[in-house]
């Protein structure tokens, strides 16, 4: 204890470690961009291979002086042969499962999954593992609630956009009052949380009270949507927790603090539940929320601390296995950067991953959940080296699919 005390006080071992870190801050970025400014030496293409039909590459790349292992995918926009969806594990909102194991339990529906990335930061443990830390919408179904946090989603247009979205959920309760409630997730102490059937067969909560809830009259209802509203008839009023769910119903649950604040809701009372979220992202037929921002119109974003709870305890400055989505008006890109193995690739900072998504063409890019979550699969088998030495099971992904013939022309889905 006494050394740690004097290592901690001494203002020379201080000084010295700052002055590292700022050398170190100034002299990883320019020999990075002067690596990548090499033509075919710092940066080696160790092996490329295409899908059976044009827009769709896979390359790992290679720098051994540092050394790194980079894995892309490169998808053409313009081809309507493939989709980019998202997935969640058990394809539901909680529960965690590997990347393979995601891939391989997609709809066929949707088409043949040819390209995936792992995706957002998620709860580990407890009875909402695999909850997602932001929005998540799966094919136009809402499964989390948006949280503020950088976010992916796809438009009815096939349009890619980004920013940080906030929930505006809220329920109108028969006297006009209104509070806001959270989807699919822990019930907060003194707050509201509504439940789909996407969360599993009950709530997995305790105390409070629950209203057992039903469609009331024709307009929107199951599966969840954003920016929609839908009428809901209280069927049932119990108090406790883990009300069992259905595919018809949902559960709103009041948290032992809020539940006496509404004692004439009862059977046969009529709820409005709205979805809006700002910037309103209604008709999104995919979200995945990650972060930070790394590029934005073609430029690196400051990475500022207050996003550290986005990535948990991971610095900034150190490098770690990092998952990455980019694109530009031609091309979507799924990057991941193995690390933590010394003798294959020690990771990137974020700023180094900015810097590569920038010179590999990115106009747009996100951060997504890295360390022993980074994993990329193309062509039927996963092909970066994670860090643990195994897949680890993960919340939620995105994938590329190759759509069924009958659906190319079509739309990509029904708000």
């Amino acid at each position: 204890m006494d050394a740690v005390i004097h290592r901690r006080h001494d203002p020379w071992r201080q000084l010295t470690e700052r002055l590292l870190r700022a050398a170190n801050a100034w002299l990883i970025p320019c020999w990075w961009l002067a690596a990548l400014s090499i033509p075919g030496s710092a940066l080696a293409r160790s092996t490329a291979e295409t899908d059976a039909t044009p827009g769709l590459t896979y390359t790992n790349y290679r720098v051994p002086e540092v050394p790194w292992s980079i894995h892309v995918v490169k998808l053409a926009r313009a081809n309507r042969l493939y989709e980019i969806h998202s997935a969640h594990a058990g394809a539901r909102a909680l529960g965690m499962s590997t990347l393979s194991d995601q891939v391989a339990a997609m709809d066929p529906k949707l088409g043949r999954p040819v390209a995936a990335i792992n995706g957002d930061f998620y709860l580990r443990d407890k009875v909402y593992a695999g909850g997602p830390r932001g929005l998540q919408v799966v094919n136009s179904e809402l499964l989390s609630a948006a949280r503020g946090g950088s976010t992916l989603w796809i438009d009815l247009l096939r349009e890619a956009q980004m920013g940080k979205v906030s929930s505006q959920f809220q329920i109108t309760w028969p006297d006009g009052r209104t509070v806001p409630f959270g989807l699919n997730a822990d019930r907060a102490t003194n707050g509201v949380e509504l439940y789909t059937p996407a969360v599993g067969p009950s709530t997995h909560t305790t105390g409070g009270r629950e209203l057992v809830l039903e469609r009331a009259g024709s307009g929107p209802w199951l599966p969840l949507r954003a920016g929609r509203t839908c009428l809901a008839r209280v069927r049932e009023s119990h108090p406790g927790g883990d009300s069992p769910l259905a595919p018809d119903i949902m559960i709103l649950s009041l948290s032992p603090a809020v539940a006496d604040r509404f004692p004439d809701v009862k059977p046969g009372s009529v709820l409005r539940i709205a979805t809006e979220t700002s910037p309103a992202v209604r008709g999104a037929l995919t979200a995945l929320s990650g972060g930070p921002v790394l590029l934005r119109n073609g430029k690196t974003q400051k990475i500022v601390a207050s996003v550290a709870d986005a990535y948990e305890s991971s610095s900034m400055l150190e490098r770690h296995p990092r998952s990455a989505v980019g694109w530009n008006r031609e091309w979507f890109f799924l990057v991941e950067v193995d690390g933590r193995q010394r003798d294959l690739s020690e990771g990137m900072t974020l700023e180094e991953l900015s810097g590569f998504l920038l010179k590999l063409g990115c106009d747009e890019a996100m951060n997504l959940d890295g360390g022993g979550s980074s994993t990329l699969w193309f062509a039927g088998q996963v092909r970066n080296n994670p860090c643990d030495g195994y897949e680890r099971p993960i919340a939620n992904s995105l994938v590329v699919v190759r759509k069924p013939a009958q659906t190319r022309d079509q739309p990509a889905g029904t708000p």
